[in-house]
């Protein structure tokens, strides 16, 4: 079964600060950040079950840049829905909970 991913307003924001941040230092890095985002988007299509960190909340480490993707799955919708997209140097105290 394949899922769709539902992406919250947090997560589009800390994903285009992410953007924006590897954006100031590099004319590749954005690019290659998207790429990496989409291939995670891509496996949580096809197999969103990673491991829960707090309740239901899974993660999913992106390749090669140090965020971690914060996603809840509802099997009765068929949809993943990520909630953050988070620093994995950040205070740990600051990872989403549901």
């Amino acid at each position: 079964m394949a899922y769709s991913i539902v992406i919250t307003k947090r997560a589009r924001q800390e994903i285009k600060n992410a953007i924006d941040y590897y954006a100031s230092y590099s004319s590749v890095a954005p690019i290659n950040f998207s790429a990496v985002l989409e291939d995670a988007f891509d496996t949580l299509i096809t197999y969103p079950f990673f491991a829960v960190r707090y309740k239901n909340v899974r993660a999913l480490k992106l390749k090669r840049f140090p965020y971690s993707l914060y996603f809840i799955v509802d099997d009765k919708k068929g949809s993943v829905r990520v909630i953050s997209c988070f620093h994995n140097k950040q205070n740990p105290y600051k990872r989403p909970r549901v």
